[in-house]
């Protein structure tokens, strides 16, 4: 009998192994159908400078004209869909490991900021909106 060396890790790559396979099972089947709708939401840095607030969303493969961002009630809201290529087959992946399908973000916006004079843009992939602050003038 061989003296085999243990190795934890590989304890933990089965038990991933294991969660992968049990996932796909259930993003095949109709099962969670519901699940998949609200779990796809993309990353996002949100930051601020003297004169506006910066919010970055990766949305590699997706186009602006299909993104809608509404702005109501200092709620800044990103919705759209990140959808298969027709080129490639379902059948045909090894592995699919970013998510597709619905998407959506909200994000609560001060009311110190000017949500009517919003600024999108979208570049490689990256959907880059801009918020400028309200300017307050204060009589002496």
């Amino acid at each position: 009998m061989a003296i085999v060396r243990y190795n934890p890790l590989s304890e933990l790559r089965s038990m991933q192994d294991k969660m992968n396979r049990l996932l796909d099972l259930a993003w095949t089947r109709e099962v969670g159908e519901e699940i998949r709708e609200g779990v796809w939401q993309p990353p996002a840095d949100v930051y601020e400078s003297n004169a506006a607030v910066t919010i970055k969303v990766e949305l590699p493969d997706v186009e602006l004209d299909d993104i809608d961002i509404r702005a109501e009630e200092q709620t800044l809201t990103i919705k759209g869909e990140r959808k298969h290529g027709e080129e490639i087959r379902k059948e045909n992946f090894h592995r699919i490991e970013r998510y597709f399908g619905p998407f959506q973000r909200s994000f609560a916006i001060p009311a110190d900021f000017d949500l009517a004079h919003l600024n999108a843009s979208c570049d490689s992939g990256v959907l880059t909106i801009t918020i400028p602050k309200t300017i307050t003038v204060e009589l002496a």
